[in-house]
């Protein structure tokens, strides 16, 4: 296959092998219990440069309490997937997270464009469509997916892919490489303490980004048993056996909304806007992650029930959600 032009960013060059026998070795099938604290996922499952990815946005089902924990922990030198993001990568780069982002879609702000100005992190532009791709073939265990877009692109200049003449047609197309993330977070509206978990309504790339993953750790708004699992298995995401933590922690996906279940706390976002516009970044994140223990605690001491309560109040979709 002959390669006509590449691009000039860093990418993890995929090892399939090395995938499948980590998840021949530390994926068993039978059932066993992940149920644990948001502090001892983290703690067991991320490591200082890791390759971090995960599902949605702090808008939407983003699993916001896991990345503040993450920050609360000073996990360092992280290589961040941002598929499409804002809120969660500038909270990570102001923590002094991750030194590396491959972008799908980045809003750079007064924190983003300061770590690029002074070398502190550096940025792989990709697309949104892209990184999915990526992490569907680190899934599928092939090496690469071919894209019928990007090249042409600036951004396509700044990525890892590679544009190539099809075997079979003899056009051109763009090939991206797969990627395995070392760790991988999703937000889902219910799981069992063994890991099956569902996600309803729109996402970016809730399996891929799961099913791809080295270690997966789920936050979920609600604990279900596995009897209701089974009931209705055709509802599950992502099954149990690629999954490595299950964390109970309603309000996960706090100040972004959760479908179904509560809206975004805008007052909130717009604080979190203030903060970089002001050069307080650091300001927010005393308040929101390190003065608290807990996501719990965050809510109790800052938003409170009554918040808590208008904002599921004003979530339009209610019964048979979940049918």
């Amino acid at each position: 296959m002959e390669v006509i032009t590449a691009g000039i960013g860093e990418y993890i060059e995929p090892d399939l092998d090395a995938f499948r026998r980590h998840v021949r070795d530390n994926k068993p099938r039978a059932l066993q219990d992940k149920l644990m604290t948001e502090q001892e996922a983290v703690s067991r499952f991320v490591k200082d440069g890791d390759y971090l990815s995960y599902d949605c946005t702090i808008f939407l089902r983003g699993p916001s309490a896991l990345i503040r924990e993450i920050i609360r922990q000073r996990k360092k030198e992280l290589w961040a997937a941002a598929k499409f993001t804002s809120h969660d990568v500038t909270l990570l780069v102001a923590g002094g997270c991750v030194t590396r982002v491959d972008v799908g879609w980045l809003e750079v702000g007064p924190v983003i464009q300061g770590a690029m100005r002074e070398g502190r992190v550096k940025f792989v532009e990709w697309s949104n469509g892209a990184l999915a791709y990526r992490h569907l073939a680190g899934a599928m265990g092939v090496p690469f997916l071919p894209m019928r877009y990007l090249g042409g692109t600036d951004s396509f200049v700044r990525s890892g892919a590679k544009l190539v003449s099809d075997p079979f047609t003899g056009q051109n197309i763009v090939l991206v490489p797969a990627v395995n993330p070392d760790v991988a977070l999703v937000h889902a509206h219910q799981a069992d303490r063994f890991g099956n978990f569902r996600v309803f309504g729109a996402g970016i790339a809730p399996k891929e980004t799961a099913m791809s993953a080295k270690r997966v750790i789920v936050s979920t708004e609600e604990i279900v048993e596995i009897d209701e699992i089974r009931r209705r298995p055709g509802l599950t995401t992502v099954p149990h056996y690629m999954v490595d933590a299950v964390v109970h922690i309603p309000f996960g996906g706090y100040p972004g909304a959760v479908q179904g279940l509560y809206r975004a706390d805008l007052q909130h976002l717009m604080e979190f806007g203030m903060s970089q516009t002001t050069g307080r970044i650091g300001d927010y994140l005393e308040k929101w992650v390190y003065s608290v223990f807990s996501n719990e605690q965050m809510l109790e001491k800052h938003v409170g029930q009554e918040k808590l309560d208008a904002l599921r109040a004003a979530e339009t979709v209610k019964e048979g959600y979940y049918e």
